[in-house]
């Protein structure tokens, strides 16, 4: 089962609000989701995003590949070098 860290697009028409989710690779966009761990709003000044720190490193732990930019995203809040900190620490 491959698992990817991906965003879920919610909201109405032209105001999108996305939901940072851990899915199966194979699940539609806005399909099933394993769990929820964050979420993005673009449209905010300036842009607001909350991601669940400890999800988010458990699931990378665990193998969850992260979408291009979800890795953008954890990048911008810092998890991605916490997580490269980690791994490189043993």
């Amino acid at each position: 089962m491959a698992v990817k860290i991906r965003l879920k697009r919610m909201g109405a028409k032209k105001s999108p609000v996305y939901r940072v989710v851990v899915a199966e690779a194979q699940s539609p966009r806005d399909g099933r989701f394993v769990d929820q761990i964050g979420t993005y709003n673009p449209l905010t000044d300036p842009v607001k995003i909350s991601i669940d720190e400890e999800k988010a490193l458990t699931w990378l732990k665990n193998g969850a590949q992260p979408s291009d930019t979800v890795r953008d995203l954890l990048r911008q809040t810092g998890i991605l070098k916490k997580f490269h900190e980690l791994k490189y620490q043993k």
